[in-house]
């Protein structure tokens, strides 16, 4: 804070500047008609002409003199009187240089603020930016954890498909497999026969008959050729598994839709109970660039969703699988006359983790994997869906003008 404040002792020197005394010296000594000086306090000349004989009028703005004005051939009322006239000029002075100082002194004061308030933001500003990359850092590391854990329930939910096709195709796997071992056991028995044969040779047609051979013969071959319809049906049903299971494929194909459909339900045919049946209704279609195995398990999922829902209606039911191609693309439709959906239930169905099933019968993520799978090859997928009346899923994906 500046020291010319209100408590300041002022001095004459202080309010008249040269410049100040240049202008207002001459002035008065003219109106005076004499030689005039203006001392300080201390009786320094300030400005003028000192004679020795000169009278002394002191200049008092309060109660002490600050100066003098002094000249020699002038008289005591005309230098009283310019006297005066130098004090207003002087208060003048002293009342603009005193607001003048409470002006800076309030200028100081607003800018020392301001320096304070503007480090005080500063600070601020640098928790809030150290704040801010904190959270950006812990909201980047619990997307990641999030990403990782929606990934693992992707996999798990497909593990889990594959877990019940597994199911599957271990029990179609062990029919045929049990009737050809059961067709090996008897046919080790018919050459057992014929070993007999061997002993008994001499017998003639008798043994022949005895031993039923025409019969072992005959039946041998119906044997040996049931055996290979049953290597034939493994066959299949593992290649079905092998096709159905390229889901990690990363390399897109040029495809028959229809096949993957076929594929999807020749194996969920194995798991439908009694009284659900399933019906194909394919047309020709065009070949599409994709990934089989992300169909496969597409219409896999779709499928086992609708044979779900008509046991759940508990009642005998159909799911009907129908393909067409038009100008636009391809066109799937899955429906079955199952249990339906509210419509609450249809706003929520794409949705991750929700389901309308039981309590651990569903991780709610078939529908959301299967609109993933559907978006990723450039489609759509919509639900139509009524109470008591079943539910159609209609798939499109664009084909190539």
């Amino acid at each position: 804070m500046s020291d010319l404040g209100f408590d300041h002792e002022w001095r004459l020197g202080e309010l008249l500047d040269s410049p100040s005394l240049t202008r207002i010296g001459p002035a008065m000594a003219e109106l005076l008609g004499s030689d005039l000086a203006i001392l300080d306090f201390d009786e320094r000349l300030l400005w003028g002409v000192l004679a020795p004989s000169a009278r002394r009028q002191p200049v008092v703005l309060e109660l002490e003199p600050i100066g003098y004005v002094a000249g020699e051939a002038v008289q005591p009322a005309a230098l009283a009187a310019a006297t005066r006239l130098l004090t207003a000029l002087l208060r003048a002075e002293l009342r603009f240089k005193m607001a003048s100082t409470l002006h800076l002194e309030a200028v100081a004061e607003d800018f020392e603020s301001l320096k304070r308030e503007h480090a005080r933001l500063l600070e601020s500003e640098g928790r809030y930016r150290k704040l801010s990359e904190e959270l950006e850092a812990r909201v980047k590391a619990q997307v990641a954890v999030l990403e990782e854990r929606q990934q693992m329930l992707y996999e798990a939910e497909k593990l889990a498909s594959v877990g019940q096709l597994a199911a599957g195709m271990a029990h179609e796997i062990n029919n045929p497999l049990g009737f050809i071992r059961s067709n090996l056991g008897t046919f080790k028995s018919y050459l057992g026969r014929f070993a007999e044969l061997h002993d008994r040779l001499a017998e003639g047609e008798a043994a022949w008959q005895a031993l039923d051979l025409q019969f072992v013969l005959e039946d041998g071959q119906d044997l040996l050729a049931d055996t290979a319809k049953g290597i034939d049906r493994i066959a299949r049903i593992v290649a079905d598994l092998k096709s159905f299971s390229n889901i990690d494929r990363a390399s897109e194909e040029f495809a028959d839709i229809n096949n993957c459909l076929r594929h999807a339900a020749s194996i969920i045919e194995t798991q439908l109970p009694p009284g659900i049946n399933l019906k194909l209704d394919l047309l020709p279609l065009p070949g599409l660039v994709c990934l089989p195995g992300h169909l496969n398990q597409l219409f896999f999922s779709l499928m086992r969703n609708a044979m779900l829902a008509i046991q759940d209606a508990g009642r005998p039911g159909l799911v009907r699988i129908s393909s067409l191609a038009d100008d636009d693309g391809i066109r799937i439709a899955i429906h079955d006359d199952g249990i339906g959906m509210t419509a609450e239930q249809r706003d929520k169905a794409f949705q991750p983790f929700y389901t309308t099933r039981p309590v651990g019968a569903g991780a709610g993520l078939g529908l959301s994997t299967a609109r993933n799978i559907v978006l990723a090859h450039s489609g759509r997928i919509d639900l139509e869906s009524t109470p008591d009346v079943g539910t159609t899923v209609s798939i499109f994906f664009p084909t190539p003008k």
